[in-house]
């Protein structure tokens, strides 16, 4: 609990304004749409897998609008909306407990190289300073040096510590 009362579970997503993009709370509806924006697969270069057939993605969205099983953990989830485009372009998603924040983002194949997941990851972060959490973290692939670079803008540092063979990147709030 902090001074005022609030706790890590009684966090919430809600729109995250930056000059380009809203980041919008995760909606069933999204899925149809972020199935096109997510279909290539080598958004799955470093992560492995593959994309997620629009059926599997809505169940997926399902699963997470209702929240993570566990009740000390929150899952917050947006899909990055583009306002010059007026489309989805990716998603952001937060996993918060014991006051840490594990972050992670996704940008569509298209909307790549625009610095759209460095900004989305940046409005996060500071969206996230703002509630009770006390520090951030990001796993990132050491060869891919594009996500790299989106943690380092969002204000993370890199790590000596892995995990399933990612970096661990850190920021303390």
């Amino acid at each position: 609990m902090t001074d005022d009362g609030a706790s890590p579970t009684s966090v919430r997503a809600e729109v995250i304004s930056t000059l380009r993009l809203d980041l919008l709370p995760l909606r069933i509806e999204h899925a149809a749409e972020m199935a096109e924006v997510l279909k290539d697969p080598a958004l799955h270069a470093f992560t492995g897998g593959t994309p997620y057939a629009p059926e599997a993605l809505l169940a997926r969205y399902e699963r997470l609008v209702a929240g993570a099983p566990d009740p000390a953990v929150r899952w917050l989830n947006w899909v990055i909306h583009l306002r010059p485009e007026e489309r989805l372009a990716g998603t952001v998603q937060a996993t918060v407990a014991d006051r840490t924040a594990e972050i992670a983002w996704a940008v569509g194949t298209p909307w790549q190289g625009r610095g759209i997941a460095g900004e989305a990851a940046r409005g996060l972060v500071t969206w996230l300073r703002t509630r009770p959490v006390d520090a951030v973290i990001a796993h990132v692939h050491p060869d891919h040096h594009a996500s790299a670079a989106v943690a380092r803008s969002a204000g993370l540092t890199a790590t000596d510590e892995q995990h399933d063979g990612e970096i661990r990147w850190l920021l303390r709030l």
